[in-house]
C-alpha cells in the first residue's frame, strides 16, 4: 500500500496541493493532520490528484473539507488529474458536508427536563385521541361491513386468516404445551410438601383456561401478526400506494384494516382454544411422569374441579384483545413518515403498545370477573 501524502507548490498563478498515494481511509491517520494544518488564503489553489491511486469516501471528505474551507476564504478552487469516478464522488461527498461545523450539545438543565416531559406528555395525550378515533373509524366500518356483507373482500380474509391463524398455530401449540409442562412441575414442586399433590389439576385447568391460554396467545399474536400488519401497510404508506387507493375512491380502513381485523377476531378465540388444549395435555403428561397421576384420574379431576365458566371467561376475552392488536397494529401503520426508518420504529412501537395493551385489559378483566364473584 502506497502511503498518502500531500505537497505544497507555490507560484505567481497561486498554490498547487499535489496529492499522492492511495487516499484511503485505513491509511490517513498519516496525512490527516496536515490536511487539517494546511491555512487556505485567497487566490488560485489548484488540488492536483493526478497521482492519487485510490480514492474512497474518507480520502475524498479530507479533499472536499479543505477546498470548502478555501473557498469561504474567496479562493477559487481547481481540481486536475481527476478521473470520472474520483469527480463523481467528490462531488458527492462536497455535497453532503455541513456548511456549519456541529455544536456540542449543552448538559440539560431542569428546566429542559420539564419542558421534555411536558412535550411528551402532550405527545402521548394527542396519540391517544388520534388511536381512539381510529378505533371509532375501524368500529363503524365494521358495524357497515356487519349490515351489509358484500363488501367485505373475502379474498384479503381468507389471506389473513391463514397468516394470522393457520400458519401460527405450531408455536401457540408449542407455547401451550411447555406452559402445561412448567406449571404441571413446578405446582408439584410446591404441593408435594403439603401432601397435595392432586390439587396439581385444578392448578393448571384453571390458571391455562381462565388466564395464561389466551394472554400468551395474545402476546404471541401480537409480537407475530401485529408487527406484520404494521410493516406491511407501513411499506404501503412509505409507497404512496394508500394515496393512490384513496386517489380511486378506495377506503383504506375498508381494504386493509377490516380484513385483517376480522380475520384476528375469528382466528384469536380458536387459537387460545388451541393453546388450552395443548397446555393441558402437557400438563397431564408431566402430571403422569412427576406425581403418578394417570390420564383417567386428570380428566375425572378436570370435570370435577374445574367449571365451564373458566374456560367461556378466557373465550370472553378474545374478541377484545383482537380488536385491541387490530387497532394498534393498523394505526401504528398509517403514522409511517415516507422512510424505512420509520416503518421499523413504528413496527417497534405497535408490538410494545399492543402487549401492554392486552395485559392492562386482562387486568382490567380478573378485577371485573371478581368483582361478579364468577
Amino acid at each position: 500500500m502506497t502511503q498518502p501524502m500531500i505537497h505544497s507548490d507555490s507560484d505567481a498563478d497561486g498554490v498547487c496541493l499535489r496529492i499522492s498515494g492511495e487516499m484511503l481511509t485505513q491509511s490517513l491517520d498519516t496525512v490527516e493532520q496536515a490536511f487539517h494544518a494546511v491555512q487556505p488564503q485567497g487566490g488560485n489553489i489548484t488540488f492536483d490528484l493526478s497521482k492519487v491511486e485510490a480514492l474512497d469516501t474518507g480520502g475524498a471528505w479530507l479533499i472536499a473539507d479543505l477546498a470548502r474551507r478555501s473557498r469561504k476564504l474567496g479562493a477559487e478552487i481547481r481540481f486536475e488529474g481527476l478521473s470520472p469516478a474520483q469527480s463523481a464522488l467528490l462531488g458527492t461527498v462536497a455535497e453532503n458536508i455541513p456548511d456549519e461545523p456541529g455544536t456540542e450539545v449543552q448538559p440539560r438543565s431542569f428546566v429542559d427536563w420539564v419542558a421534555a416531559v411536558g412535550e411528551r406528555t402532550a405527545g402521548a395525550w394527542k396519540d391517544t385521541l388520534s388511536m381512539l378515533g381510529f378505533l371509532g373509524l375501524t368500529l363503524h366500518r365494521l358495524a357497515r361491513t356487519i349490515v351489509m356483507p358484500w363488501r367485505l373482500r373475502q379474498a384479503a380474509l381468507v389471506s389473513q386468516m391463514e397468516e394470522v391463524g393457520l400458519k401460527a398455530i405450531p408455536i401457540v401449540a408449542l407455547m401451550g404445551f411447555l406452559i402445561g409442562v412448567v406449571l404441571a412441575f413446578q405446582g408439584a414442586t410446591q404441593l408435594k410438601q403439603f401432601g397435595a399433590e392432586i390439587f396439581v389439576v385444578e392448578l393448571i385447568s384453571i390458571s391455562v383456561l381462565r388466564e395464561l391460554g389466551i394472554l400468551l396467545t395474545a402476546i404471541i399474536v401480537a409480537g407475530r401478526s401485529g408487527s406484520a400488519f404494521t410493516a406491511s401497510i407501513g411499506s404501503m404508506k412509505v409507497q404512496e400506494e394508500i394515496d393512490a387507493m384513496r386517489t380511486l375512491g378506495l377506503d383504506p380502513i375498508e381494504v386493509l384494516v377490516i380484513p385483517r381485523v376480522v380475520a384476528l377476531l375469528i382466528m384469536l378465540p380458536i387459537l387460545g382454544f388451541v393453546a388450552d388444549m395443548a397446555a393441558l395435555i402437557g400438563g397431564g403428561l408431566m402430571s403422569w411422569i412427576d406425581l403418578d397421576i394417570s390420564p383417567g384420574m386428570f380428566v375425572t379431576r378436570l370435570k370435577e374441579g374445574t367449571g365451564i365458566w373458566h374456560f367461556a371467561i378466557g373465550m370472553i376475552k378474545a374478541p377484545f384483545f383482537a380488536v385491541v392488536i387490530g387497532v394498534i397494529a393498523c394505526w401504528q401503520a398509517m403514522q409511517v413518515k415516507g422512510s424505512a426508518q420509520s416503518v421499523g420504529q413504528r413496527t417497534t412501537a405497535s408490538v410494545v403498545q399492543s402487549i401492554f395493551m392486552v395485559i392492562a385489559l386482562d387486568a382490567l378483566f380478573s378485577i371485573f370477573f371478581a368483582t361478579l364473584e364468577i
